[in-house]
């Protein structure tokens, strides 16, 4: 009865998420589980796994948040579509300068808050002001599109696909392939940790749990495979948010800086007497934060093929609710990138099922806000449980 319980707690989300989805199957009558359906659910979200990878590096840290995100979108949009498009900046040259404006943005946010001990929100609400009204008079309170032949290359870049090699009509079997690979190397690498820690000497999940998790997740997959494969193939935002997942997923569980971000959330006093430099440790959150910003916006304007000063409206509330749904702590020190993703997921599916059933938007900002509630109530209750334990 332990395990089935400690299983239950570990993977509520994905259990609600799995309900989620069978919920909506039956209530627009199967048309949330349509191939363009899950295109949609991949371009539409894309920015909230981007956004919430970064906003996570920094809740691990006392729950701290970040509400300029939308705002610098916003901001480096419009910098971006001013040099692309009315100055004829080469694209590589104004990708450049887009992702330094961003690191500058970033690294003044972080010296605020790491050196200066400005609170996270304060510094955060000044740039979700400051860099929203900046945006909007930079583009004079106008939309400045891009979808020009020349500025192709760009839009291609993150609102395109990749192109089946098979050449095989109405099936991307290239999508297909690259499905089962991602299942065959999933099974490989959690045998490969279990073996790992049990050489060591560690806890590890018995061999049942982890085939058992491994075939549910290779399930989804094939799902999704299968599905983009009947609709253009891999979306080269799914590419973009894997990487980012992958790469943030090591650097969280694997390295020496990523072990940091969770001792320093869970008692920031006795890691700096450990050694540990907790300020550099904030601020390289922050920084990184806009990096991520950053590819988000590009993600955006691309999606949108234009820059507008609308653009980012809500996207760190996004961010901030698909970590708390996702199992990222509100005070810190806990949460994981697959948790984050879950999360960030289980409210694209929720958007995207209620607006499938033409549900009043304002109805759901409802559901989207018990659903946040919901989320912390279950983290408290459980961190209570497990300190009884």
């Amino acid at each position: 009865m332990k395990n089935v319980t400690k299983v239950l707690r570990e993977h509520t989300m994905q259990i609600v998420l799995v309900l989620v989805v069978i919920f909506f199957a039956i209530t627009t009558k199967g048309s949330i589980l349509t191939p363009a359906n899950f295109n949609a659910l991949i371009a539409q979200n894309a920015y909230v796994y981007v956004l919430a990878t970064g906003m996570m590096m920094c809740m691990l840290i006392k729950g701290n948040i970040d509400l300029s995100v939308g705002a610098v979108v916003c901001f480096v949009d419009a910098i971006g579509a001013k040099l692309m498009v009315e100055k004829g900046m080469p694209i590589p040259l104004a990708m450049i300068v887009m992702l330094l404006v961003g690191l500058v943005i970033g690294a003044f946010m972080g010296y605020l808050i790491a050196y200066v001990n400005v609170p996270p929100w304060i510094a955060t609400l000044a740039g979700y002001l400051a860099f929203r009204g900046w945006g909007t008079a930079i583009l004079n309170g106008l939309t400045i599109g891009i979808n020009k032949p020349e500025l192709a290359g760009f839009t291609n870049l993150f609102n395109g696909f990749i192109p089946d090699v098979f050449g095989v009509q109405g099936f991307n079997v290239t999508c297909l392939i690259v499905g089962i690979i991602a299942c065959i190397i999933l099974f490989v690498t959690q045998l490969r940790d279990r073996a790992t820690k049990i050489s060591k000497g560690y806890e590890a999940d018995s061999m049942t749990a982890v085939l058992v998790r491994c075939v549910i997740v290779s399930a989804v997959i094939i799902l999704f495979a299968v599905k983009l494969a009947q609709n253009k193939g891999i979306p080269l935002t799914l590419v973009w948010v894997a990487v980012i997942a992958l790469i943030y997923n090591f650097i969280t569980s694997k390295t020496t800086l990523g072990r940091y971000f969770y001792v320093t959330g869970g008692n920031m006093e006795a890691t700096r007497l450990s050694g540990i430099d907790t300020r550099k440790v904030l601020f390289s959150a922050y920084l990184n934060m806009q990096f991520l910003t950053v590819i988000a916006s590009w993600i955006t304007m691309a999606r949108l093929t234009a820059a507008n000063p609308t653009a980012g409206t809500n996207f760190e509330l996004d961010a901030i609710s698909g970590c708390i749904v996702g199992g990222v702590s509100a005070y810190g020190g806990s949460g994981s990138v697959f948790g984050m993703i879950v999360g960030a997921t289980l409210i694209g599916v929720i958007n995207l099922g209620m607006s499938i059933m033409g549900i009043d938007a304002n109805w759901q900002k409802i559901v989207k806000g018990l659903v946040l509630l919901a989320a912390v109530v279950f983290d408290i209750v459980n961190n209570k449980d497990k300190n009884k334990v």
